[in-house]
């Protein structure tokens, strides 16, 4: 162990000693020890040595007061997916718990999608699946992301912006869902940092110039309240607090509300932490007292707590200064829920074992947002769901029995419905608001009381436009999922009707032979038993036309230029057998080649140009040799179908070019992958480039596209590698 790993592991056992907790330091060391030999040789896009981002991972998750199989899983979250390491030998050296861990935080990098979009879902959707497992998944996986964010800087312009835009899309809505607010708030800076960085610097330069008037003003304040509610309330164990609003707080306000800096009345707070939460309300009133109050300022979230556990007391004064200021008023219990959200409450945490009722309905969204995706079958559903369900902004409405319920705020009545319970919504046939008859899509505002008028009527059911008047994906999955059950021949008439119409907006006339064939293809491929259960989806919201529609036209481009080639060629579709592993239609015994310009392999859709004495060479359909439209050709009788013989397994040269920093290395971690894939490398070509980068182009034997594309996956999680992409050869 370098002297630098040293201090850095007694740096973690001075913050464990820190923490008053008792740890496994055995399994604690032996973590470290493994991570160093492991990450050897390995470095960062901040070129340091790769132990440095899980040792300071580890320092985040004990710093959330998390026990010794997380902080070891934190230390070796990316062993699985940066090395040969399996889950098994993880499982064999930690055990079954820390696999778990690891297992859950490891991305899906080495699976090929269709999209980016896909994998990111995926990866959500395997990570929210061991969330429901065991919390302590998105802890890590929080714990992660915010030090990938805070050395962001190393990385190119473009993907600081995608993984800025990830994080206020995805992790911080999670971080607030589940209370942990230091993680949040520093995710969301650093995120508008890289996204509005102009903005960022706007926001800073106005705190910093009000710093030093507004800091002295609030410190007398704060005197001033502490010698008051020592003289009226002596004896009661108090903490007093400053506080200052995160700059993307400030942010949402100033560029999305459109309000100016000093219109933001809780840019600075006072906490005040006590014992008990009668005393709460005791100094709630002497706060009032002493400073007026603003209208419409107050919230009482300890008798209505926030969806993510937060409770505290909040009210907006004036002081007699004239600078308006938020006092924050909670337990002690309440601040340590505040500051550590479900990290201060989770079921392992004091080795309780068995079910926790208030744990469970606290991660029941967890739930919910898979079985929304689940029924509508779309991968971007996901993303969607975290970001409307998990909304960092609540209303809260009251049913006429006094119960509270929390929606995120742009709710309507239907989500209220279903939010009461799902048979609720169901019968549902109106709605009043503090007594008043109000429409289907009447927007919940915090405090209303709302009565949901319901019928016993026999096959009453919610109506199809609810799906776009509601607001939460429990609400949409409960009607969609209503209307597959219930309603399964009006879904295919329903889907019949709209696909029709958007083929015809769309300009596709088909014969009916040809309208069956496209119809059953494409619900062949999207694993429907029949045409009709692809209608139905249509039909009760389960596919979005808007997202299949443009594989359609490709569908109709190709059923219309193949029918113009026939007509001209005139030809008996034979098929002839090539040693290359192509199938062509309409000429025995010839000379099949694959052209070089493009490099097809298995999985592309091809196509073959007849060459005068050289047979056939054979193209991508997307080469930018080959017409999009083949009636536009010069010679389009020289262009022929072409398939793949799935039957017949060849290796097939592809080359593939690689981006990356000029580090030292580089050269050698890029054939070292290579060849612990067993991949044949035919040559390979290094230069440098200007901005201290440099350009590796290898040409290497793969079997089929999704064997590269696994090549690709491989290699573009080396440390300094921007981009992998296939070129021809």
């Amino acid at each position: 162990m370098k002297e630098s790993q040293k201090k850095d592991y007694e740096e973690i056992l001075g913050l464990l000693k820190s923490q008053g907790g008792v740890y496994d330091l055995k399994l604690i060391t032996k973590a470290y020890e493994f991570c160093l030999v492991h990450h050897a040789g390995q470095k960062r896009w901040t070129n340091e040595e790769y132990y440095i981002h899980p040792f300071n991972v580890a320092k985040i998750i004990i710093g959330l007061g998390m026990d010794s199989c997380a902080i070891a899983a934190a230390l070796l979250h990316d062993i699985v997916e940066d090395t040969e390491v399996t889950i098994e030998d993880i499982k064999k050296e930690f055990g079954e718990e820390v696999a778990l861990l690891v297992d859950g935080v490891t991305k899906i990098g080495r699976l090929s999608f269709t999209s980016k979009e896909q994998q990111q879902a995926e990866s959500l959707r395997k990570m929210l699946i061991a969330m429901g497992k065991d919390i302590r998944v998105i802890i890590i996986k929080l714990a992660d992301r915010l030090h990938n964010m805070r050395t962001l800087d190393a990385i190119p312009e473009q993907k600081q912006r995608d993984k800025s835009l990830e994080t206020l899309e995805v992790y911080s809505p999670i971080a607030h869902r589940l209370g942990i607010r230091p993680i949040k708030e520093e995710l969301e800076d650093l995120a508008i940092k890289h996204l509005d960085s102009i903005a960022y610097d706007e926001i800073e330069e106005l705190l910093k110039v009000r710093k030093q008037n507004r800091e002295q003003i609030l410190e007398e304040i704060k005197n001033r309240i502490e010698q008051r509610l020592r003289e009226e309330m002596p004896g009661v164990n108090l903490s007093f607090q400053g506080r200052v609003k995160s700059i993307h707080g400030i942010y949402r306000k100033m560029y999305i509300q459109g309000k100016n800096f000093d219109e933001i009345y809780d840019v600075y707070a006072i906490r005040i932490i006590t014992d008990h939460v009668a005393d709460c309300y005791n100094i709630l009133g002497i706060m009032h007292d002493m400073f007026r109050p603003i209208p419409n300022r107050f919230k009482d979230y300890i008798s209505t707590p926030k969806p993510n556990m937060y409770q505290s007391l909040h009210t907006t004064v004036i002081s007699r200064e004239g600078l308006p200021f938020e006092i924050q008023i909670r337990t002690f219990d309440m601040h340590h829920t505040a500051e550590l959200g479900i990290a201060a409450h989770w079921k392992y945490k004091e080795g309780i074992t068995g079910s926790d009722q208030k744990m469970e309905q606290t991660l029941e969204w967890i739930r919910q947002i898979l079985e929304s995706q689940e029924e509508s079958g779309d991968a971007s559903e996901l993303v969607r769901s975290i970001k409307v369900d998990l909304s960092q902004e609540d209303v809260f409405a009251v049913t006429p029995k006094g119960d509270v319920i929390n929606l995120p705020v742009g709710s309507t009545v239907v989500d209220f419905a279903f939010a009461i319970h799902s048979a609720v919504g169901i019968r549902m046939v109106g709605a009043k608001v503090d007594g008043k008859i109000v429409p289907i899509n009447h927007e919940i505002k915090t405090g209303e009381v709302i009565e949901i008028l319901t019928t016993n009527q026999a096959g009453h059911g919610p109506s199809r436009d609810w799906v776009n008047i509601a607001v939460t994906n429990q609400a949409k999955s409960k009607i969609r999922s209503w209307f597959k059950k219930e309603r399964k021949a009006e879904n295919i008439l329903e889907g019949r009707t709209n696909f029709d119409r958007e083929l015809k907006r769309n300009a596709i006339s088909l014969t009916d032979e040809e309208y069956t064939e496209l119809v059953d293809d494409i619900a062949h491929r999207m694993h429907f038993e029949n045409s009709d259960e692809f209608y139905a989806a249509i039909g009760y919201g389960g596919i979005l036309l808007s997202k299949i529609i443009p594989r359609i036209r490709d569908d109709y481009s190709k059923i219309a230029n193949a029918s113009k080639s026939t007509e001209i060629r005139e030809i008996k579709p034979r098929k002839s057998h090539s040693s290359e592993g192509v199938i062509i239609e309409g000429i025995d015994n010839c000379l099949v080649k694959l052209s070089r310009c493009c490099a097809p392999l298995p999985g592309d859709e091809i196509i073959g140009f007849i060459t005068r004495g050289h047979g056939v060479s054979v193209h991508k359909r997307d080469c930018n040799n080959v017409p999009k439209d083949i009636s536009t050709a010069s010679e389009p009788e020289r262009w022929i179908p072409a398939y793949w013989n799935a039957n017949k397994t060849n290796s097939f040269a592809t080359s593939l070019m690689i981006s990356a920093l000029d580090r030292d290395g580089i050269l050698g971690d890029v054939m070292n992958t290579v060849y612990n894939m067993r991949i044949a490398v035919h040559s390979v070509n290094a230069h440098q480039i200007k901005g201290g980068n440099c350009v590796i182009t290898i040409t290497i034997s793969v079997e089929n596209v999704e064997h590269m594309m696994s090549i690709i996956s491989r290699l573009e999680k080396l440390t300094g590698v921007f981009s992998v992409e296939r070129t021809g050869q």
